[in-house]
């Protein structure tokens, strides 16, 4: 049980920190078409990724 609310409440923080960045993103690219979608959101989830884990490796969770 445990586990898997860990589990969730990675999920819903990666989640959370790809959409903040993914808006950013919209929000400072002056045009919008399929591949800036793309890269913008293949970015936004490594950078979620590198949040997640920086804020495991700080807390120790």
């Amino acid at each position: 049980m445990y586990r898997r609310r860990t589990a969730l409440f990675t999920a819903a923080e990666f989640l959370a920190w790809w959409a903040g960045l993914a808006v950013l993103w919209l929000v400072l690219i002056s045009t919008v078409d399929f591949l800036e979608l793309a890269v913008g959101a293949g970015v936004a989830g490594l950078a979620a990724l590198a949040a997640v884990a920086a804020r495991r490796a700080v807390t120790g969770r």
